[in-house]
C-alpha cells in the first residue's frame, strides 16, 4: 500500500444482531439462530441469521416459514433494539480511542481514516489489534477492509467473512473486481442493474470502460459516479460530524386476516407511527414527506404521500397525515400490509419551526426568555444556550473482559 495515499479502513460486525444476542447468551453459540421481525409470524421475515443458520441454507429475508422447513432447529428471537445500540456504541468507542476520524454509517459498520497514525504494513497490525481488541472486549467478530478510499474499503470488508481482513489496492481493481456481475457492486441496486444491462453494461469491466457520455446520458451524475467507481476511485473523505446515510424512517406490518375496516386500518396506523416515531427519536431525526404504502388482497400496492414545510418526528402529527392519506386514498379493497414511511430527514437540530397563527401565541409567550437568550449568546457566543433538542450522548468505553450480561444490563452509555 502506498506510503503517500490515505489509508481507510472499513469496519464490519460480522451477523451484528445475531452475534450480540450469541454474546448475552453464551448458550447460543454454536447454534442456528436468527432474529425476526415477529418471530410468531410465519409470514415474517429474518432480519439477519447467526453463520450456523446460513450453513443450513437459512439467509437474511427469508421467510420465517421457509426458514424453519429448511433449518427445524432454528431458534427465532424478536430483535433487541436498545441492546443492539448498547453494543454498537461501545464497538464505535473503541474506534475513535485511535482516531477522532470515525464515520458510522449504520449500526454496525463505519469507516476510520488512520492515514495520519500508521504508515503501510503497519496498517495491517493496526486492524488485527482492532479487531482482536472489539472480539475480546466485546465478544463481537468483525471483518476489516483496507483500502485508499471508502469504495474500495466497503468492498474489501465484503470479501472475507467473518473475521476476515482484506487489502484492495486501486491497481487489484481489473483483477479483482471487473469480473464479477455489475449487481455484485456495491452501490448497485436491482433498478440501476437493470438500467445498466439495458445499455449493454453486465460486469463491473464493462461499467469501468463505458464511454463517458453514454453512461451519463442515461444514468446522469450518478452514472459518472458509479463509472468513478468502478475504477476505483472514490473521494468521499471521511466524516466524523455525518449522521447515518439514512434517507427515511419507516414500518410495515402484513396482517394476518385482512383487514376490511376504516377503524381497524386507524388502529394499524397509530402502532406504526409509534414505532417511526420511536425509531427517528432514537436517530434524532425529522423528515419533511409522511407515506403510507397500502397492499390489498390481490397484491397491489398503492402509495400516497404528502410533504410539509415543518420537519416531523412526533407520533401524533406522523399520525394524523398517515390517516388523512387513508382516508382518501383507500379504495376499500381488503388491506393484507400497511406500511408508514417518513422520508427526506434530517438531523433534528436543523429543523425550523415556521411563524403561523398557530404558533405565534406559544412564541408571545417565550419573548422575554427570548431576550434574555439573545443577550447570553450575543455576549458568549450563540452556542452558549440551544434550544431543547436531545442530543446524542458522546460515549467512553472502558475495557471489559468479554461483551457480558452485566454490561448490557449495567453499563451506561
Amino acid at each position: 500500500m502506498a506510503t503517500h495515499g490515505r489509508i481507510i479502513f472499513h469496519i464490519d460486525m460480522n451477523c451484528f444482531y445475531a452475534s450480540v444476542e450469541q454474546s448475552y447468551n453464551p448458550e447460543l453459540k454454536g447454534k442456528a439462530l436468527a432474529i425476526a421481525g415477529n418471530p410468531k409470524e410465519r409470514r415474517g421475515i429474518l432480519v439477519t441469521c447467526s453463520y450456523e443458520a446460513r450453513a443450513k441454507g437459512v439467509y437474511t429475508t427469508m421467510a420465517v416459514w421457509e426458514a424453519k422447513r429448511k433449518c427445524p432447529e432454528l431458534i427465532l428471537m424478536a430483535p433487541n433494539f436498545e441492546r443492539y445500540r448498547q453494543a454498537s456504541q461501545a464497538m464505535f468507542a473503541i474506534l475513535r480511542s485511535y482516531t477522532d476520524l470515525v464515520e458510522p454509517v449504520s449500526i454496525d459498520e463505519g469507516y476510520m481514516d488512520v492515514t495520519n497514525i500508521v504508515h503501510g504494513q503497519d496498517a495491517i497490525e493496526l486492524a488485527e489489534s482492532i479487531q482482536i481488541r472489539i472480539l475480546h472486549e466485546l465478544d463481537l467478530p468483525c471483518s476489516i477492509g483496507i483500502s485508499p478510499n471508502k469504495f474500495l474499503a466497503k468492498t474489501a470488508s465484503d470479501m472475507k467473512k467473518p473475521m476476515g481482513i482484506t487489502i484492495l489496492r486501486k491497481r487489484d481493481v481489473p483483477q479483482m473486481l471487473w469480473h464479477l456481475p455489475v449487481i455484485d457492486m456495491h452501490g448497485v441496486g436491482e433498478s440501476t442493474a437493470k438500467k445498466l444491462e439495458s445499455i449493454g453494461i453486465h460486469t463491473i469491466g464493462d461499467l469501468a470502460n463505458i464511454e463517458e457520455y453514454t453512461i451519463k446520458s442515461n444514468l446522469g451524475k450518478n452514472g459518472l459516479r458509479l463509472k468513478e467507481r468502478a475504477n476505483g476511485i472514490d473521494q468521499r473523505e471521511v466524516d466524523p460530524n455525518s449522521i447515518y446515510d439514512t434517507k427515511s424512517i419507516g414500518n410495515s406490518t402484513t396482517f394476518p386476516i385482512d383487514l376490511m375496516e376504516m377503524s381497524e386500518l386507524t388502529e394499524a396506523i397509530g402502532k406504526l407511527c409509534e414505532k417511526v416515531a420511536k425509531r427517528l427519536d432514537a436517530k434524532n431525526l425529522a423528515g419533511h414527506t409522511v407515506s403510507v404504502m397500502i397492499r390489498d388482497t390481490d397484491w397491489h400496492n398503492s402509495n400516497r404521500s404528502k410533504t410539509v414545510s415543518n420537519a416531523l418526528w412526533k407520533q401524533q402529527d406522523i399520525e394524523t397525515i398517515a390517516i388523512e392519506l387513508t382516508r382518501k386514498h383507500w379504495n376499500g379493497s381488503p388491506v393484507r400490509l400497511l406500511g408508514v414511511t417518513v422520508s427526506n430527514v434530517i438531523d433534528k437540530k436543523e429543523t425550523v419551526e415556521q411563524l403561523s397563527i398557530f404558533s405565534f401565541q406559544k412564541y408571545v409567550k417565550e419573548e422575554p426568555v427570548l431576550k434574555i437568550v439573545e443577550e447570553l449568546q450575543h455576549k458568549f457566543g450563540k452556542d452558549i444556550i440551544t434550544k431543547g433538542i436531545k442530543n446524542i450522548k458522546k460515549t467512553t468505553y472502558e475495557s471489559q473482559t468479554s461483551f457480558s450480561k452485566d454490561f448490557l444490563d449495567d453499563h451506561k452509555l
